[in-house]
This record gives C-alpha cells, sequence and structure tokens, in this order.
C-alpha cells in the first residue's frame, strides 16, 4: 500500500529517513531502506517502517552525506539516484554523479512546486558531524562533509533538517541567519564510534537536541536517527526525558515511525 500524500507533514522511518510532504512535492531525507544486518562497521538492527516502494513517486531527496551506510545504505542509494534530483554537499554530489546538485553552506537551490504556489527553496546549511575540536580535514570539516537544509516557499512553513550535526554554535548561527524556522528534523541519537574522537558523540545527544531546540525557536521538532543503528547511544526515552527535564515536551513529536505529524493544522 503507498504513503498516501499529505498537504503538509512529516514522517521518520526509522534512522535518519524522514519523508517531508510539503508544497505539493515529496521530500526524502537521508534514504536508508536496507535490512538489518551488518554494514562494515556499523550495524543496522531494524529495518524501514514502509518500504521505498510504498512512497511513489519522489519529487526530490535529501542527502546529508554519502559516506556513511546509516545515512545513505544501499537500497538508499539506488532510491536517491532514482529521484529526479538530489540536493547535497558538493563534494557528495561529485561521489554520487547525476542527478545530484551540490551546494556549499549558504546556497541555494529552487523546486517548481507541485500546489502551484511557485518555487520551495532548498537552502544548504552547515553541520559538524563530531565535537567542535575535533580534527578537520583538507576541506575544514570533521570527521566528513555534511550539509543539513532549510526548505521554505511562500506559504509554507520553514523546516529545518540538521543532517548528522553534533555542534549547538553551528545550531545557533543557522538561526541567526533563518530566524523563523517552524519545525525542525533534529538527527540526535548520540551516535559513538570508539575508534572516533574518543567516543565522543558525533551526533546531538539528547540534552543538546533540547539545546537545539531552544535555540531554534521551532514549534515542532521531530527527533530522526535515534534507533535502528546499533552505534547510536541514546534512544527516544533519553529525548523525551531531556525535553521535559528543559521544559520543551510540547515541543517534541515522537510519532511512531511511519506515522504522520502534522506541520498545520
Amino acid at each position: 500500500m503507498e504513503l498516501a500524500r499529505q498537504e503538509c507533514a512529516i514522517t521518520v522511518l526509522g534512522g535518519p529517513t524522514a519523508v517531508i510532504d510539503v508544497g505539493g512535492l515529496r521530500i526524502v531525507s537521508d534514504p536508508t531502506f536496507d535490512d538489518a544486518g551488518p554494514h562494515g562497521y556499523l550495524t543496522k538492527t531494524a529495518g524501514p517502517a514502509v518500504p521505498e516502494g510504498a512512497l511513489g513517486p519522489v519529487d526530490l531527496v535529501l542527502v546529508s552525506h554519502d559516506g556513511h551506510p546509516d545515512n545513505l545504505d544501499e537500497r538508499g542509494s539506488a532510491f536517491a539516484k532514482a529521484a529526479p534530483a538530489i540536493v547535497t554537499g558538493p563534494l557528495s554530489a561529485a561521489r554520487l554523479g547525476s542527478p545530484a546538485i551540490g551546494l556549499a553552506p549558504w546556497t541555494g537551490h529552487r523546486v517548481p512546486r507541485g500546489d502551484g504556489g511557485g518555487d520551495l527553496t532548498v537552502l544548504a546549511v552547515p553541520a559538524v558531524h563530531g565535537p567542535e575540536d575535533g580534527d578537520r580535514d583538507a576541506d575544514g570539516n570533521v570527521n566528513c562533509e555534511v550539509t543539513g537544509f532549510v526548505l521554505s516557499g511562500r506559504g509554507l512553513p520553514t523546516i529545518y533538517v540538521s543532517g548528522d550535526n553534533a555542534s549547538i554554535r553551528t545550531v545557533a548561527e543557522i538561526s541567526r541567519r533563518v530566524p523563523d524556522i517552524e519545525a525542525a528534523v533534529l538527527h540526535a541519537g548520540a551516535a559513538r564510534v570508539p575508534v572516533k574522537f574518543g567516543g565522543r558523540p558525533l551526533s546531538l545527544d539528547s540534552r543538546r537536541a533540547a539545546a537545539a531546540a531552544a535555540v531554534l525557536g521551532a514549534e515542532i521538532v521531530v527527533p530522526a536517527h535515534y534507533d535502528h543503528w546499533a552505534h547510536f547511544s541514546e534512544g527516544l526515552a533519553d529525548l523525551e526525558l531531556a525535553f521535559h527535564e528543559a521544559g520543551l515536551s510540547s515541543l517534541l513529536r515522537a510519532a511512531p515511525h511511519g506515522t504522520w505529524t502534522r506541520l498545520r493544522p
């Protein structure tokens, strides 16, 4: 059965993978559709709540980075390359090839909306995939190039998709430059790999996810990237506790995977 299209809603399918229906477009971020099993040094513990074949026609795929299978696995890569367009970072775009469009931070790409409302703008924003003081590569990236995204358009909610960002400083910069973010898909889970940065988190831990929500001022926070992979060290219960302790529980929308969260009534 095909996942029914929505007017303005988000659902998470497990891991980092989210489906965003907005402006008459269906957008999928960080597609991971493989079954459970080993992926090199990482282990997937569960498959998606909805398989790729049930998503119907997809208009755009967002790939925060292509080098880690918990953000783009084998079936996810095939799914992305079959879409009309992929928006990602420049290095990822060069590796993925057509139909990937590489955007440097703070540059945008316009997509004609399916509802006749003009264009949807996809703005690439920075992300830091590890601790602020982590060693940086020749391109200035911690761990690897990672791109976040801000989606906006006339009459639409402005939506931030964080990608694997662990930096509150980066969230603050995004909030200063884009002060009207209404909804955020935050990659949390405190991903840890012992050989990287002394095992420190490579994505937001639960407390920093709550802090990011406060900094952004978003009205709706949809958590992703907190389950389906063994190296995620914090789960939904940790997120719920952190948002409760911060007094932000009303913002958190952790619907069961495959269930829609409406962004506007």
